[in-house]
Formats: C-alpha cells, sequence, structure tokens
C-alpha cells in the first residue's frame, strides 16, 4: 500500500519516469521536463517499486475508491496500470504562466491513464499494520474529466534534484505572502499534530499524560542513558514546580473563598486589596490555564516539554502570590528577608539538580539520591525487558 506522512523520509523520494514500454536511457538520452498532460511513472527511489492501481481492488478503508499500490514491474504487470496523466491546475505563488511542472510552485493531479480515478490522500488513518500513516486512495471518475480541485487530490514537488543539472535558486520564482504562509503554516502544523497518535498498547518512556506535568511525576529522559554518553534529564527545578502547580489548582477555590467572605460582610481584605489581586493574577492565572487545559482535549502524543509555557504563567502566579502575601503580613516586615530565603532555597535546589540540565557523564546510578519520586526513571528503566 501506499501512504503518506507529515515528516521528510527517504520513502518521500520517488523518481518521475516515462510512460510504461517507453524505453529511456535517463543518463544520456536528452532532458525532458514534465509538462500538463504528460503520462508518467512513480518509481520509488529505495525500492523500485512502481505505483499502480485498478478498479479490481477497492482501498482498505475507503472501500468507495481504488486501492493505490506499488510493484516492482515485471513483465506480466497489466500494461497501462501504473501510468498517470499530470494535469497542471496552478502555479503557486510565481509569476510563471507556463504548464511546466516545477518544484514548490506547480500544483498538480495525478489522474490514473486507464481507469480515470485522481489518486488522493484523505484524513483516514490506516491501523497498526499502516503504522497510522494516512490512506492514499484512487477518487473513481468515470468521465475522466472532473475539474476536482479539493486539496486531497492536488499534488506538489517540494524538492527536486537531477544530476545533470545545474542547482537553481527557487527563491528567484517564488512570490511569498506572510498571511497565506502563516495560514498555510498552521494549517499544516495542526495536520501533523493530527497525525501524532499515542500507541495505546505500547510503553514509552518519553510520552506523559498532561494530568501528570504540574505534579512533575515523569520526568524525560533527552537523549541515551548509557553510562558512557552525557545524560539530560527534562525536569526542571521540583520545588518551583510544585509551589506553581499548588497556587495555580487552588487559585479557583481561594477566589470563591475571598468572594464568598466579601457577599458575607466579613472580607479578608479591603476591596481596593481584592480588586489589586483580582486585576494582576486573571491575566497569570489565565495564561497558565489557557496554555494547558487545552492539553487535555487532544489526542495526539504529549510530552512534559509541552507544559513549559504554562508554567512560564504558573511561576509568574506563585511570584506575585508570594509577593501579594509577604507585602500584607506583618505590614511586609519580613518581605525582604522572605525574598532572600525563597531566593536561596531555589538556587541551591536548582544547583542539586545542575547535572540533569548541563548533562551527567558518569553512571546515572550516581544521581541516584536525587530520585525524590518513585515515578522518576533516572537510573532505571522500570519497563525494560
Amino acid at each position: 500500500h501506499v501512504t503518506c506522512f507529515p515528516h521528510r523520509d527517504t520513502n518521500n523520494v520517488w523518481q518521475l519516469q516515462k510512460a510504461y514500454g517507453v524505453q529511456t536511457n535517463y543518463t544520456v538520452d536528452p532532458i525532458a521536463f514534465v509538462n500538463d498532460q504528460d503520462i508518467i511513472q512513480l518509481v520509488h527511489n529505495t525500492t523500485g517499486a512502481t505505483v499502480r492501481t485498478g478498479s479490481g481492488f477497492m482501498a482498505p478503508m475507503t472501500s468507495a475508491h481504488y486501492e493505490v499500490a506499488a510493484e516492482n514491474v515485471t513483465t506480466t504487470t497489466e500494461e497501462g496500470a501504473t501510468n498517470w496523466r499530470v494535469e497542471v491546475v496552478k502555479q503557486k505563488h510565481s509569476g510563471r504562466k507556463d504548464k511546466r511542472v516545477h518544484a514548490m510552485t506547480t500544483v498538480f493531479r495525478l489522474r490514473h491513464v486507464e481507469t480515470g480515478c485522481l489518486m488522493r490522500v484523505g484524513s483516514r488513518r490506516l491501523p497498526k499494520w499502516g503504522w497510522g500513516q494516512s490512506e492514499v486512495t484512487c477518487l473513481p471518475d468515470s468521465t475522466k474529466k472532473k475539474d476536482i480541485r479539493s486539496s486531497d487530490v492536488l499534488w506538489y514537488i517540494e524538492r527536486n534534484s537531477n544530476k545533470r543539472m545545474e542547482k537553481s535558486d527557487l527563491s528567484r520564482y517564488v512570490k511569498s505572502s506572510f498571511l497565506v504562509d502563516m495560514v498555510q503554516l498552521n494549517i499544516e502544523m495542526a495536520k501533523t499534530n493530527n497525525a501524532l497518535w499515542p500507541d495505546v498498547n505500547k510503553y514509552s518512556a518519553l510520552e506523559s499524560k498532561p494530568w501528570s506535568w504540574p505534579l512533575l511525576i515523569h520526568p524525560m529522559r533527552m537523549v541515551g542513558w548509557n553510562d558512557k554518553t552525557v545524560k539530560y534529564y527534562e525536569i526542571g527545578n521540583p520545588l518551583l514546580w510544585w509551589a506553581s502547580a499548588l497556587v495555580c489548582f487552588a487559585y479557583p477555590f481561594r477566589l470563591l473563598y475571598l468572594l464568598a467572605r466579601m457577599k458575607r460582610k466579613c472580607p479578608l481584605w479591603r476591596p481596593k486589596e481584592l480588586l489589586e489581586f483580582w486585576d494582576n493574577s486573571k491575566f497569570l492565572w489565565g495564561g497558565w490555564a489557557l496554555h494547558y487545559i487545552p492539553f487535555f482535549l487532544m489526542g495526539r502524543v504529549t510530552y512534559i516539554h509541552h507544559y513549559l509555557p504554562a508554567l512560564y504563567f504558573a511561576l509568574m502566579q506563585l511570584a506575585f502570590e508570594l509577593d501579594f502575601f509577604f507585602k500584607r503580613w506583618k505590614h511586609g516586615r519580613y518581605l525582604r528577608t522572605a525574598a532572600w530565603a525563597i531566593g536561596a532555597v531555589v538556587c541551591i535546589v536548582f544547583l542539586y539538580f545542575a547535572p540533569f540540565t548541563y548533562g551527567w557523564d558518569k553512571p546515572a546510578k550516581l544521581l541516584a539520591g536525587r530520585k525524590w519520586l518513585s515515578s522518576w526513571n533516572i537510573y532505571e528503566d522500570f519497563y525494560a525487558v
């Protein structure tokens, strides 16, 4: 089966060859450019397999479409099954008016010559045997003429190389629009995110669930973990991590408590103080919530570093609440002392965990004392076989 996936790989590389049966020596014969309505074959660069389809085989997931597969062409290959007609749709972001296929700028369809169907990639994912990749099918068109322009049947060439040709600077031909590029980039990022589904039947030492991030339950090993390599552990400062999580989790309940006391005419603070607390804290807590809560709605693979933007706001919320408290406790008499004490403790803990940040090139077991939670896989992999 031919599939699509959202990252670069050697399996993405294809050769465009002339139609089946046309004898060509690609190292000696004159270079022929691909133009609108040309008939080509798509040959996989790594395996030599040629893309084919036919009305006799339906796609595994989208059963109304024809299957698109690749096989090594032999004398028994059904004649014409590997031929595809190039239909140029537009020259994107360039001033070119010709019908030649250019890398990056030419958008085209691939229509199967024999059946008239259009090669298409949809949003459906193949099951485990297909590695969760996107299914490529051939959309039937009995008329062989439909001018379908939906994005799922449009293709372009991202990179082209030919040892017989000089390299060219594509920036001379590509016109870029900031707004168009921004929209397109976000669409592609969304597609990539949607493709990163976790395997629920497979343990991964890297993945973690959003609920565990504020509690720092599953820090992440960044690189290899043998005794001779430099090891990095994504863990942060546990005291700051847990303290910021505590104030963020407690904030809604604390706000309700303050409002309830104000409603019952026994306020803990004066109205001006409560307004100051609300005006400053709502943006900080809101920033934390907006950067954290959406991850519970995502189906993609998640890692602990996805929490870092939310942690930024959580730390500012922690600093604000400590400052707000010590300014009012004993009329601010111990504010400076508290600031120095908290700063000293934070620095000591930072230095204690510094080997994880700056790299540790000795056996990880020497850092066993820094394992404050049983779930931290500092020197042992709990699921290693």
